[in-house]
């Protein structure tokens, strides 16, 4: 529903306040805080108004009202459409990432490290667009105990694993060798989809080393189909410095459960999105982590209803502007 603007900038100003205080707003508040050329009763009146539309509430009959869920919604989502990135801010992110020599896994953890640290709240990271990415080149390297190094080079960076093989160096460069020509340029989905039937028309080619490609095959698959989930915990002790510790120990409860926070924290779509939860739970800021045009995780910031929307959407768009400005090479 869109509001006037006196009563848009009544109710912004209320939520604003009481995310700051945790007070009840009032009619006399707002009066002073606002400067709003109207009188108390005006002022009253729309508060009356902007309850009646479910925005606030009254804890008690005489005393000030707080926000709803609804009144968070309507706020965060006019909030978010209007976030701005800080000249400045966040330079690191820009200095991880145009640095190809990191490994995908780590750049992210690391984003999500330094948005954890920047907002003071606690911050989830959730990699669920692996097959997305666009392949560079190979690399299988032999090690001791049967085992191998993979190197994954992508546009956005590398993906490393270490599979339980047993391979001479020689099959290793050859098994590095075709599927750095076959598949250069293409996705890991592309990869994986067509590897069997590249595979059926090459056997005398690749017979030698076939245990290492459909190994590789194999982990890639298993990962694919795997959200990994990195939860960064560095706002949490401030959490506890809430006035309201019943609040903060939900938000420490969701963080404990791996499966629910990577399900609130996926995002659909190109924009910094808001999810809030019922009544007395917590909120969550997220945003995709996109590279080269390809979405490769989610971030999100966890906290409750009450928590900085401002300074946290502008943390995750500062994020967002400069992955944008990064380009494969």
């Amino acid at each position: 529903m869109k509001l006037s603007e006196r009563k848009n900038q009544i109710l912004c100003m209320a939520i604003e306040e009481y995310i700051k205080d945790c007070a009840p707003i009032t009619s006399g508040s707002v009066k002073d805080k606002a400067k709003l050329d109207c009188s108390t009763a005006t002022l009253r009146n729309e508060l009356n108004a902007l309850e009646a539309m479910g925005y606030l509430k009254q804890l008690h009959t005489s005393g000030g009202r707080i926000p709803t869920v609804q009144g968070y919604r309507y706020y965060v989502e006019n909030l978010l459409s209007n976030a701005t990135a800080s000249n400045g801010e966040l330079e690191e992110v820009k200095q991880l990432i145009s640095s190809r020599t990191t490994s995908l896994t780590d750049i992210v953890s690391e984003i999500a490290k330094i948005v954890a640290h920047t907002t003071s709240y606690p911050t989830v990271v959730v990699m669920n667009g692996i097959e997305n990415l666009v392949l560079d080149e190979f690399k299988i390297i032999p090690m001791l105990s049967e085992k191998v190094m993979v190197l994954i080079g992508t546009k956005s960076g590398y993906i490393s694993q270490e599979m339980n093989i047993k391979a001479s160096a020689k099959e290793c460069e050859d098994a590095s060798n075709y599927l750095t020509k076959n598949f250069k340029g293409e996705t890991v989905g592309f990869m994986i989809d067509n590897i069997d039937q590249l595979e059926e028309g090459m056997k005398s080619e690749i017979e030698a080393f076939q245990n290492v490609v459909d190994s590789l095959i194999g982990g890639l698959k298993k990962l694919n189909n795997t959200r990994l989930i990195d939860v960064h915990r560095e706002g949490s002790a401030k959490l506890l410095e809430n006035k309201d510790v019943d609040e903060a120990k939900k938000v420490l409860d969701v963080l404990d459960d791996e499966e629910k926070l990577a399900d609130i924290a996926t995002v659909e779509g190109e924009k910094i999105q808001a999810v809030l939860a019922d009544e007395g739970e917590c909120a969550m800021v997220k945003a995709p982590i996109c590279l080269n045009g390809n979405q490769l995780a989610s971030i999100g910031v966890l906290g409750p209803q009450r928590m900085d929307y401002a300074g946290i959407a502008s943390a995750l768009k500062i994020v967002i502007d400069s992955l944008k400005d990064l380009k494969g090479e």
